[in-house]
């Protein structure tokens, strides 16, 4: 199985001694995230984000299926990442690596098993039909720090998204196009983010936020909280690694909610943004015979 290129001693050594001065090599503070960009696309659902070099792109579709037998009430909602050799030599098409299996974890529980999308909402039929809701997640470039980006782009996709509207009349369910009737969004319960910390030295004592494929390479552990703007924590992953004392991850949760009230309120100005850009005026600016001059 292939491998990516380690970093050198002398490499590792310098990481190191920097981060003791409390410097990063590209001059940000330890709890400073790189600049991060949200582009939607022209079709509902599309979000490409962009985290320093790290860019993810997810994609929202919709789909009339048959719901599970043992739950007959609810939709399905599922969601699959994908990284391949263009992202890096370590990854290969068909065989997930451990870090794709992860990410695909990770999001799995912060995102579907907090209840963030109302599946109840998604049944159209009892036991007969349901709204299938799939996020497919692309990475294009990997530079670290991919459970972030890849959970902020997921959820950004799905508050996007907009499914067709639906009818149902004499036990008939009419699913109407976008040209019939105006797609409606989803069912959002709350919007829940990854933050990932990396820990070095050691026993830990340097946390810092948004690490570089670099500062990955060097650390010695690392922890993903997962929570929403209000506090509310889905999960925290400790997968491993150099033990952490309780005081020091308590501390991390707090500058994690921070965080996380930041990335709520880029998204719903980057919504509004979107939105606003859409607008066309409604139906009698679309009937118009004027032109821009």
């Amino acid at each position: 199985m292939p491998r990516e290129a380690e970093p050198s001693l002398n490499e590792r050594e310098f990481v190191l001694k920097a981060l003791q001065e409390n410097t990063r090599l590209d001059g940000r503070e330890l709890d400073q995230y790189r600049p991060l960009e949200l582009t939607f696309g022209d079709q509902y659902g599309v979000a490409d984000v962009t985290l320093g070099k790290t860019r993810v792109l997810a994609k929202a579709s919709a789909e009339v299926t048959v719901p599970y037998t043992d739950r007959p009430l609810d939709g399905i909602f599922n969601i699959a990442t994908e990284l391949s050799p263009m992202t890096s030599p370590a990854f290969e098409v068909n065989r997930p690596t451990e870090t794709e299996v992860l990410i695909s974890r990770l999001l799995e529980k912060t995102v579907r098993r907090s209840g963030a999308l109302d599946t109840e909402s998604l049944c159209l039929v009892a036991g007969q039909k349901c709204w299938s809701i799939r996020v497919d997640v692309h990475v294009l470039s990997h530079d670290g720090n991919l459970i972030d980006a890849a959970c902020f782009a997921v959820v950004a996709a799905l508050r996007h998204f907009r499914k067709p509207d639906t009818s149902m009349e004499g036990g008939v369910l009419t699913v109407y196009t976008p040209a019939e009737r105006e797609p409606v969004p989803l069912s959002w319960l709350h919007s829940p983010f990854c933050i990932t910390w990396s820990f070095f030295g050691e026993e830990g004592e340097i946390a810092l936020l948004d690490a570089t494929w670099l500062e990955e390479q060097v650390r010695v552990g690392s922890c993903t909280i997962s929570l929403n703007k209000h506090g509310e924590i889905c999960q925290i992953a400790k997968l491993g690694g150099t033990p952490v004392e309780a005081v020091a991850l308590l501390q991390c949760t707090n500058v994690a909610l921070s965080r996380a009230k930041d990335f709520s309120a880029f998204l719903d100005r980057k919504l509004a943004e979107d939105a606003k850009r859409r607008d066309k005026g409604g139906l009698l600016a679309e009937l118009s015979a004027e032109n821009d001059r």
